[in-house]
């Protein structure tokens, strides 16, 4: 099974985050899925097979299949760009369908993806004040003009924002503990974020859910968080700018661009760069 190898949001040629491409003839099993997902060791692989003008696409990652992710989406636009010409490509998830663009130009492909429909749900006290535990943080650290809550773009992503970078800068936690709350809690993510301008944030993404301890790009939970802003609104002014994974040393950019209609699809955009084929 040819899998290739391919960093989502990259900062130009640099960073980013790999995800591994599948495309086959046919979905393979769940079983060899997850196999091959573990034994790459990403954070997420995405498996694709054509079906009439669209592509089923499932992901997985080492630990456990995954609803939606954002980055091995645009993996996927990136290699399907370089298989079959630059285009927007019609994508069939277990629940919806979407959409991913892929443009070639020279080493990095830019690429956007139309996320699911956005939502989000309060959160329990209780469940806020574990998750701080959790994470070292007090409700001192919150900064809560973007209250607590869990945020929706195809899969659940608790978010939790910070009054300082220096303590988004020292985000730890015990895996084990983070693996049950959140396969528990259902959030796919733990989004920790702090906002250095109404237009620009800087972000962490704890997924012990996939078996991962930190994400350097998460394309799902930008799109969620964007969602979020839009209800709680945001100045978001349309558009904002993430970069997440600097704290990792695999700086990554991401671009959410934020229509008026609530709950309407957010487009995540960035750049790709092959590792491997």
């Amino acid at each position: 099974m040819n899998v290739l190898r391919i960093a989502a949001f990259s900062d130009g040629e640099f960073g980013g985050n790999p995800a591994g491409v599948v495309i086959a003839d046919e979905i393979p099993t769940v079983e060899q899925m997850q196999k091959v997902a573990a034994h790459v060791g990403f954070s997420e692989t995405a498996f694709a097979a054509q079906v009439g003008s669209c592509w089923r696409v499932r992901y997985f990652s080492p630990a456990s299949e995954v609803p939606f992710c954002g980055h091995a989406t645009i993996a996927l636009g990136a290699a399907l760009a370089l298989r079959h010409g630059d285009g927007v490509f019609a994508l069939i998830l277990n629940q919806g369908e979407i959409t991913v663009e892929g443009r070639r130009s020279d080493k990095v492909i830019a690429a956007a993806l139309q996320s699911p429909p956005t939502r989000s749900t309060p959160v329990a006290p209780p469940l806020v004040s574990q998750a701080l535990r959790l994470f070292g943080y007090t409700h001192e650290d919150l900064d809560l003009a973007i209250a607590p809550v869990i945020a929706h773009a195809g899969a659940d992503h608790l978010v939790l924002m910070l009054n300082s970078r220096g303590a988004l800068a020292a985000m730890k936690y015990d895996f084990d503990a983070g693996r049950a709350l959140m396969i528990r809690e259902g959030w796919v993510t733990v989004l920790l974020g702090y906002a250095q301008t109404s237009r620009r944030f800087h972000t962490r993404n704890a997924f012990a859910y996939g078996g991962v301890y930190e994400d350097p790009a998460t394309g799902a939970a930008t799109a969620a968080l964007a969602g979020y802003l839009r209800e709680i609104e945001w100045p978001h002014e349309g558009s904002i700018e993430i970069v997440q994974g600097e704290d990792m040393g695999a700086r990554s950019l991401l671009r959410a661009e934020i229509m008026p209609t609530l709950g309407s699809s957010i487009r995540v955009s960035g750049t790709a760069r092959v590792l491997s084929f």
